[in-house]
């Protein structure tokens, strides 16, 4: 059973934690899906993480689309959140426009960066059928350099009532970035609708981190984030044996080779015989 905005809002109601994780690939896709990830966010950060770009200004519309199809192709049961680039939401229309082909190519929903310009823009998603996460705090799309958000009473106050405007206006999910503990923690309890954090503290309904982060495949290990496992340690271990191995004549071994039957080999000497005229 695939997983609805009305299960997560379940996990926010009974306390259960929530886990947002981002996807670029089918095969990783597979791999959240058996693990019970929540959500797989297609976020935008495929471009720095996947695509080599610059930044995630760089992102467009068909880079989405095709890293969209190939995590919904995997994920038989995670809820497929699709990151909406760099401006292909500039107007209520466009979002609209945008989510839907989202939606048609397999998100569940659709995330959003903005605070009070977004508002109008989120009621339009939702008025067409699309789940939304909001996403408030540190906005990478806007904001550049990455920067704690709300740790002036006047900031936080003004994030406190975004959040609550965002959840009025559609929202079913919302992403704190880079915002103090205390204040994510008045924000859960302020809205109904389910907060995720990245660097938001614990205090959030649930957590999302970038998958490269977590597996030690980033150049930068970031303060919000933690390496669970060394993956890119272990891929760089097995493309060095297999360079030796090719290099010294280990690989193929005979395990990876097929043989050609005495009585084939036969019949292929005496054919080139032929051919060239000696017996």
């Amino acid at each position: 059973m695939k997983i609805t905005t009305s299960d997560l809002l379940r996990k926010k109601r009974a306390g259960e934690k929530i886990v947002m994780l981002t996807c670029y690939d089918f095969p990783t896709a597979t791999l959240e899906d058996a693990a019970g990830v929540d959500i797989q966010l297609v976020g935008d950060s495929v471009g720095t993480n996947v695509l080599g770009y610059a930044d995630v200004t760089q992102v467009t519309v068909n880079d989405m689309l095709h890293h969209m199809r190939a995590v919904a192709r995997g994920a038989k049961h995670s809820f497929v959140l699709g990151d909406l680039p760099y401006r292909s939401f500039e107007t209520p229309e466009a979002a609209v426009k945008t989510a839907t082909l989202f939606a048609e190519n397999g998100a569940d929903g659709v995330k959003m960066e903005g605070e009070e310009d977004a508002i109008e823009k989120v009621k339009a998603v939702t008025g067409a059928g699309v789940p939304v996460c909001a996403h408030i705090g540190y906005t990478p799309q806007k904001l550049g350099k990455a920067a704690v958000q709300g740790k002036d009473a006047a900031r936080a106050m003004q994030l406190i009532d975004i959040a609550g405007r965002l959840e009025q206006a559609g929202a079913s999910i919302l992403v704190l970035e880079l915002i103090p503990d205390e204040l994510s923690a008045i924000i859960a309890r302020a809205v109904s609708i389910p907060t995720i954090g990245i660097g938001a503290g614990r205090s959030c309904d649930g957590q999302v981190q970038v998958f490269h982060d977590i597996a030690g495949m980033s150049p930068a290990i970031f303060r919000h984030a933690h390496v669970f496992h060394d993956v890119k340690s272990a891929m760089r271990l097995a493309i060095d044996s297999y360079l030796s191995a090719t290099r010294n004549g280990q690989f193929p071994a005979e395990a990876n080779m097929a043989h050609l039957s005495e009585t084939v080999r036969n019949e292929i000497a005496e054919s080139l015989g032929r051919t060239t005229g000696r017996v």
